[in-house]
């Protein structure tokens, strides 16, 4: 079994967290976000410290504390530090542009494509080429990335399309006669 839930959340100075009922709130530097545990997990705060732990030993509890763990722990890291993601354009006439909050892509279609950004995201194109997605919530920062990708993904014969910066596509051999 996982014992995730074990290991306490140092709160980093300027984060704080309050705790009522099910709802957990975390306001920190960059902002504010809320989440509503379930009622079979349990979170205290003493000290700088958080802690989660599952109100009885059922296989179910013990892993939504471990999940609750993690999502708590992520919400002090994003309102802290916050997360990002770098997207990278690969081919010939592939660009990117961001205006306020639409994201314009070139991307090989007969049609420019206008991506609208959502509320708590930013997108930064440092480059042409490079997309840079911002904000304090993780699952919001890698679904936004994710839908960007999702127009042009990696093709596995010359590498073309919208792909994550670290990520490495597996090429393909062409056809031989």
């Amino acid at each position: 079994m996982s014992r995730v839930a074990n290991s306490p959340i140092n709160l980093p100075s300027g984060v704080e967290v309050k705790i009522s009922g099910q709802n957990v709130s975390v306001k920190g530097p960059k902002g504010s976000l809320d989440f509503s545990a379930h009622e079979l997990v349990s979170a205290n705060v003493a000290d700088n410290v958080v802690s989660i732990a599952a109100n009885n030993k059922t296989a179910q509890a013990v892993s939504l504390a471990g999940t609750t763990r993690a999502l708590v722990n992520n919400m002090v890291t994003g309102v802290s530090a916050g997360f990002e993601k770098k997207l990278q354009l690969l081919g010939v006439g592939y660009r990117a542009q961001a205006k306020g909050k639409v994201l314009n892509l070139t991307l090989g279609f007969s049609h420019p494509v206008e991506f609208a950004v959502p509320e708590g995201i930013k997108v930064e194109t440092p480059s042409q080429t490079e997309i840079s997605v911002q904000g304090i919530d993780k699952q919001l920062v890698g679904q936004v990335a994710a839908n960007i990708r999702a127009y042009r993904p990696p093709e596995p014969y010359k590498g073309k399309g919208v792909r994550y910066v670290d990520e490495h596509v597996v090429r393909k051999e062409a056809k031989k006669k």
